[in-house]
């Protein structure tokens, strides 16, 4: 069994304003494969570190399974750690590099390399193995890195932006390899990144962290569609989703002179943010929505997005609008656009937390 639990858990640094992270509480299942999400600085390398006991928690406890592990130190928590910077050592070929932990534990000659050669074959490694570090693409050193955590059999993997060194190309391959990857072992993982993409490409679930915190956990598209505050709404998301002034009553909302119907279950009414995703605005005629003047047109072949300005209370504010790449939408242009209510999301002005 290899749930885990955070139960208040918190790591304060001496001399510190504030908790690095501020009495968590999280359950992964077991199995599960969980994304920590945030900007830098927000708590998610941490929490990670409280894992693996690379840092000490300040209050609060970890459990694995049936185990408190809060005290236990890291060699025995049977949780193996995949840095951003591969940490290989270079003077060891790649199948010295992967069994050297295996060494270390005793394990015989055979062993080592039946679990060495069975972790090379699933990674693509096994043409690899006598080659040193230097010799390989960045793509090929993580995979080293993998497979070093992969022969332990632990019962946690721990990646701490294991991505951020690629090129794009070689991040999109990779993040699939290792989503594949950790599908077919089961094994419980939690993944720490600041790109949203991998998080919401790779997570059975995601939690969002801001200052310490944990904003919101949940499936990738329960965060995308129901973002509990603005800043989840505004982080997960790419393009992000666009954040606007209105004024709200209990079944419209006004956004610079443009009125929309909402669906309403609260009663709420005055100053507001509205939300709407890219892909949630829809064309309509000139004099029937908000005025947009184009800037920017990203043709992306089918779509496109527009990088525009609206005029909300006397200020231009910077909007996105997905469109139909076949459009013919210029740099220039002014388009007009409205949202439907299922479009809509709505935050409160004062604490930016979710009213619908």
């Amino acid at each position: 069994m290899a749930a885990i639990r955070f139960e208040k858990a918190q790591r304060w640094y001496p001399d510190a304003p504030a908790a690095a992270v501020a009495e968590m509480d999280l359950h992964i299942g077991d199995g599960e494969f969980m994304v920590l999400v945030g900007p830098s600085g927000c708590g998610k390398s941490t929490t990670l570190r409280m894992l693996a006991g690379l840092d000490e928690l300040t209050a609060g406890s970890i459990h694995l399974g049936e185990r408190d592990i809060t005290m236990t130190a890291p060699k025995d928590r049977d949780i193996a750690m995949v840095f951003q910077n591969y940490a290989l050592y270079p003077h060891m070929t790649v199948a010295g590099n992967m069994e050297f932990c295996l060494k270390n534990a005793g394990l015989s000659k055979d062993e080592r390399r039946r679990r060495v050669s069975a972790a090379a074959g699933t990674l693509g490694l096994t043409e690899y193995l006598n080659r040193k570090p230097r010799a390989l693409s960045g793509g090929q050193r993580q995979r080293v890195a993998m497979g070093r955590a992969i022969v332990r059999n632990p019962q946690v993997f721990c990646m701490d932006e294991p991505l951020s060194n690629l090129d794009a190309k070689m991040r999109v391959q990779t993040r699939t390899d290792i989503a594949k990857l950790q599908r077919e072992l089961g094994v419980t993982t939690v993944y720490v990144t600041h790109d949203q993409t991998e998080a919401m490409t790779m997570g059975d679930r995601v939690g969002v962290m801001k200052d310490g915190e944990l904003q919101q956990v949940g499936a990738p598209m329960d965060l995308y569609d129901h973002p509990v505050n603005v800043f989840v709404a505004g982080f997960i998301g790419s393009p992000a989703m666009n954040l606007l002034d209105a004024d709200l009553t209990r079944t419209t909302v006004s956004v610079g002179g443009h009125t929309m119907a909402v669906h309403r279950t609260d009663g709420v009414a005055g100053p507001a943010l509205v939300g709407v995703r890219p892909e949630g605005w829809r064309l309509t005629s000139p004099g029937d929505g908000l005025a947009v003047t184009v800037a920017v047109v990203e043709t992306l072949g089918a779509d496109a997005y527009l990088y525009g300005t609206i005029t909300c209370g006397g200020t231009d504010v910077d909007v996105v609008v997905r469109a139909s790449g076949r459009d013919q939408i210029r740099m220039g242009d002014t388009v007009h656009v409205t949202a439907d209510p299922h479009a809509i999301h709505l935050f409160a002005k004062a604490t930016g937390a979710r009213i619908n």
